[in-house]
């Protein structure tokens, strides 16, 4: 069976006093789970110092795909891991949409990751223009299939997808978990077609708009393996709650 994920993703958000307090807080109650935090780069020193002895391990929010060199404002995946970093997500949607990360350019990253050691968190969703034209599944598959050009299942199946539709991230709206459901089982079905065992090991995440009160039943589709969670991971409590749903 596999062990459901919770990854925060704090985005460009945070201060050293905000994370030293949520932090606090954490320690106070981080339920028994696999948990994530993936904290702004100028903050891992601290995060990750703070999470030490937790159920949580650290996170960055990207990574470059290049080895280390004249790349200025680049942050290398060694690097990452010369501070602790475990984990990366890859291909976040405001990645793709706001700074033209492509299909290719997070395939790359992805294997870039895995190369190294770190687990990457790839992401792949569609728009609202995207779904409203019926074209979800062509999306996700393609975005999906070029990170496969590079990377086995296997090799994937040691990190984790996750599934954000772009039209549910911070706007309030959620797929419904039957929605989420459908296109977590064609991406595993995707994978399947590679290497069925490992499809069957890899942690399928959902992202858009996940809280507290909806994380249970999100979570208890069969192919949805925990949450990769924007909003509301900056309030510890919130988190915790969430990690406890999947726990």
């Amino acid at each position: 069976m596999r062990r459901k994920l919770v990854a925060a993703n704090w985005k460009m958000n945070g201060s050293s006093a905000a994370n030293a307090q949520w932090v606090a807080s954490w320690r106070g109650v981080a339920p028994p789970c696999d948990a994530v935090v993936c904290a702004p780069f100028v903050y891992l020193p601290q995060v990750g110092a703070g999470l030490a002895g937790t159920s949580a391990q650290l996170g960055a929010q990207n990574l470059s795909e290049q080895a280390p060199g004249a790349y200025t404002g680049e942050v290398a995946g060694e690097m990452l891991l010369d501070i602790g970093c475990h984990w990366v997500i890859v291909g976040h949607s405001e990645r793709r949409a706001l700074y033209g990360e492509t299909n290719e350019l997070v395939a790359r990253k992805a294997a870039r990751a895995i190369a190294l050691g770190l687990k990457p968190i790839v992401c792949v969703g569609e728009t609202l223009e995207e779904r409203d034209a019926g074209r979800t599944l062509d999306v996700v598959a393609a975005q999906l299939s070029a990170v496969l050009a590079l990377s086995s299942v296997e090799q994937l199946a040691g990190g984790a997808l996750a599934y954000e539709p772009v039209w549910a991230i911070g706007t309030g709206r959620t797929a419904t978990p039957a929605q989420a459901q459908d296109v977590h089982a064609a991406i595993r079905a995707q994978l399947a077609r590679g290497d069925a065992a490992a499809a069957q090991r890899t942690r399928i995440l959902y992202g858009g708009s996940v809280k507290p009160g909806n994380a249970g039943e999100l979570f208890a589709q069969p192919d949805i393996d925990g949450g990769l969670i924007g909003g509301a991971s900056l309030v510890a409590a919130d988190f915790a709650a969430i990690c406890a749903a999947a726990a």
